[in-house]
């Protein structure tokens, strides 16, 4: 897939996504269509294991651009807009492979929205989490927010602008770590080669299931947990991770 704003490359199974839109990887109309479109390309790719999504420079995402909001004279402006904003966040958190953030500077308004669509959350010491959007006039990331931040500080954030920095991302369990900017990729990077190392079968059930049981009650997600572990161990992966084991070697996973 050819795109402009958004980069990829691929090695040894690990797919890095880079938002290039300088200077602040503000979010418009192409930005959004190639996040979803890069998404569900890696979603089908056979040699893509797993996904690490950053920025290019200082900035993970600054948000919407303001420049770029819809002409609300036009009839439908507005829902393409959101609609288009929307399949971007659904787009990631829907990759069939797992995705991790590398929050490498400011994840604001709809960049939060990226962040918390993710898997798994690593930020460098300069990031910071945040709602701007009471000072310009508009709303929104509240949700997103919900599922990583409790009750106070999600309130505080979009009533005040107040902007969460890495360090206290950590103490507040939102982020994995918290690490200088050097170091931020080779840390995620880890992480990474440990989720490509495995089978690939497994991790994409586990995404599901996690996806999926998030809003249910306790028994039906458990049942659902259940069924899919029966379904998992039916597959060759499964019984050559058990087998492994036991003879204390590397496993050989086939995938789907």
């Amino acid at each position: 897939m050819d795109t402009e704003l958004i980069k990829v490359t691929v090695t040894d199974g690990i797919a890095v996504v880079t938002m290039d839109n300088p200077p602040v990887n503000a979010q418009n109309a192409q930005f959004n269509t190639e996040m979803a479109g890069v998404m569900d390309v890696l979603s089908d790719r056979r040699d893509v294991r797993v996904v690490v999504l950053t920025g290019a420079g200082k900035v993970f995402s600054a948000g919407a651009d303001l420049k770029a909001r819809p002409d609300r004279s036009q009839p439908g402006a507005r829902w393409q807009h959101n609609r288009r904003a929307r399949e971007s966040y659904h787009a990631i958190r829907e990759c069939t492979k797992p995705v991790i953030a590398a929050i490498n500077g400011p994840a604001l308004g709809a960049g939060l929205a990226l962040a918390a669509s993710c898997d798994i959350l690593f930020a460098a010491d300069e990031a910071s989490l945040g709602l701007p959007e009471i000072d310009v006039g508009l709303l929104g990331g509240g949700k997103h927010t919900q599922r990583l931040f409790p009750h106070s500080t999600l309130r505080r954030m979009m009533l005040t602008g107040y902007r969460v920095p890495g360090p206290e991302l950590v103490r507040l369990g939102v982020v994995e770590a918290s690490v200088p900017r050097a170091d931020l990729m080779a840390r995620v990077l880890e992480v990474a080669a440990q989720i490509a190392a495995k089978s690939p079968t497994a991790i994409r059930l586990a995404k599901r299931t996690l996806n999926t049981i998030e809003d249910m009650s306790l028994r039906d997600g458990y049942r659902y947990e259940q069924n899919m572990t029966a379904e998992l161990s039916d597959h060759p992966d499964s019984k050559e991770a058990a087998t492994a084991f036991l003879e204390k070697r590397p496993p050989r996973f086939q995938g789907d």
